[in-house]
């Protein structure tokens, strides 16, 4: 479904195109820590991150990471599987203090960002943990690059309100572009 919505949001017709519904945009305008969005609303089935993103800081791939409810046990799993174009690697943990989500590029190149499209599933159900998927990478105009795919579990049955994102690294470049959405439906 969510690959479908991805499309029917960019064109008219027969599809339905309001499944996905804008909750709140972040463009960073000076470096900084961490992106947060609050007060997340209950009426969606699932969530959807869209970032376009940046580490303030040089030397190379940084870890996007998130915390739910401001939850900063060691309440979260991770895998990840990533490909540089030649050779492959996957990494997991199975308790961490935060849910892994994606990756950003360094300000090495300055005008290059990384980009990622993570799935929140079942953000409200009370019933389970709170399931990721990320699938996000870069390309330094074929110096080098990036495809990773993370998936992350919390290992809580609240319904999310809120996702603090950080990095590895410190901050957030300029213009790193954040924004969330709900989906509708199942």
């Amino acid at each position: 479904m969510p690959i479908l919505g991805v499309i029917a949001s960019a064109i008219t017709g027969n599809l339905s195109t309001n499944s996905y519904q804008s909750i709140a945009t972040v463009t960073v305008g000076s470096p900084q820590a961490t992106v947060s969005f609050t007060s997340i609303p209950a009426t969606y089935t699932h969530l959807q991150l869209r970032l376009a993103i940046q580490a303030a800081d040089s030397g190379g791939a940084f870890n996007l990471k998130a915390r739910f409810n401001s939850d900063t046990g060691n309440n979260y799993a991770l895998h990840r599987l990533i490909g540089d174009g030649g050779s492959a690697s996957a990494a997991g943990a199975a308790t961490t203090g935060y849910a892994r989500l994606g990756v950003l590029n360094s300000s090495d190149f300055t005008n290059v960002f990384s980009a990622n499209v993570i799935d929140i599933l079942d953000y409200t159900n009370t019933n389970k943990y709170t399931t990721t998927r990320s699938l996000g990478g870069y390309d330094k105009n074929g110096a080098t690059g990036y495809v990773m795919y993370h998936s992350s579990l919390w290992m809580n049955t609240a319904a999310i309100t809120s996702i603090e994102l950080t990095t590895d690294t410190g901050n957030f470049s300029q213009y790193s572009s954040f924004a969330l959405y709900g989906i509708k439906g199942a």
